[in-house]
Parts: structure tokens; C-alpha cells; sequence
């Protein structure tokens, strides 16, 4: 299996536009969860973009995923970009949301030196209740998905492990709905 994250760009008014397919949307995402391809996404706050974690058999089969979902097809997605993880650090357990939750989550990225000493680090905050998932790309680039709702406290987390590149930590919110 392939994991992915995609980077979503959304169109001009996501926000004030998604209402009429938020529910096909959902559904579609719970079916994905449900098989297995969907283990994280949502929206970062202020519209302009979505993060997905996806896993598939084969490359192919990522572009159906992404381009099925309702969003996509209404035109409300604009593009996307996938990276492949190069390692990946999967939930222990995946709660599932009501539609109409919102469950607020911070996603972490930065660069390591060495992905392996820096996947402890992960593991440590996932045992710790504080990490959804995340994991490394080939370029040293890491992505994670934390639980925590506040950017600065899911930052500190993994910057106080001394494992990051220093000053490479950048945290934003996303509105965790998957």
C-alpha cells in the first residue's frame, strides 16, 4: 500500500460554496475511511486549502479517490498535489465523526536530518495520545497530523525532541473531519 499526502487548493469561495455537497462529501469520505483509503483530512480554516492522508494499491488508483470526491467533481477542488511517504506512522485508532463535528487538529511540517530517529519522536506523540499519523517524505520533508487544536502546543511537542531541523517547524489548524 501507498501512503500520500494531498495538498488541495480550493476555489474562490470555497467556504460560502461547499454547503449543497457537504453531506455526498462526507458520505463518499466515510466510505473511503471505511475501506481503508482515507485515514486523515480536512480543511485549514480559513477555506483555502484542504490536507487528505490516503493510502491505495497502486498510483492510479489516486487520482479516482481525489477526483470522485463530490468537492472535486463540483468544481470546488481546483487542484491537488500528492507526495509519497517514504515512512509512515499509522493511527493506532480512528474515531469516527458525525457529520456535523468538526474536530479541530494542527498539522506540523518540517525537515529532519534523520527520518528514522525522528519516526520515535512520532511514535512517542502518538503514544501519548497526541498524534493522529504522519510520517517522512524521500527529500527529509516530515508532515504530521496532530490532535491538538492549538498550533503552538502540537509545534512544541515535536520541537522539544530535538529531532526536527531547528527553526524548520511550521504548525497550522485544519478542521479534522475524516
Amino acid at each position: 500500500m501507498i501512503v500520500y499526502h494531498v495538498a488541495v487548493t480550493t476555489a474562490d469561495e470555497f467556504l460560502t460554496r461547499r454547503e449543497p455537497h457537504r453531506q455526498a462529501t462526507f458520505e463518499y469520505w466515510m466510505a473511503l475511511r471505511a475501506a481503508g483509503a482515507l485515514i486523515a483530512g480536512g480543511a485549514a480554516r480559513d477555506g483555502a486549502s484542504y490536507d487528505l492522508v490516503c493510502r491505495t494499491r497502486q498510483p492510479a488508483d489516486l487520482r479516482d479517490l481525489i477526483e470522485k470526491t463530490p468537492f472535486f467533481v463540483e468544481g470546488l477542488w481546483t487542484a491537488y498535489t500528492p507526495r509519497t511517504f517514504s515512512e509512515f506512522v499509522e493511527p493506532w485508532q480512528l474515531t469516527p465523526p458525525r457529520p456535523d463535528e468538526a474536530r479541530i487538529a494542527t498539522i506540523v511540517e518540517g525537515r529532519t536530518p534523520d527520518a528514522e530517529m525522528a519516526s520515535f519522536a512520532l511514535i512517542e506523540e502518538r503514544g501519548a495520545g497526541r498524534l493522529l499519523c504522519g510520517g517522512f517524505f524521500p527529500d527529509g520533508a516530515s508532515l504530521a497530523v496532530m490532535i491538538a487544536s492549538e498550533p503552538d502546543a502540537a509545534l512544541a511537542a515535536l520541537d522539544a525532541s530535538g529531532l526536527f531541523t531547528p527553526g524548520s517547524l511550521r504548525a497550522r489548524s485544519i478542521a479534522h473531519i475524516a
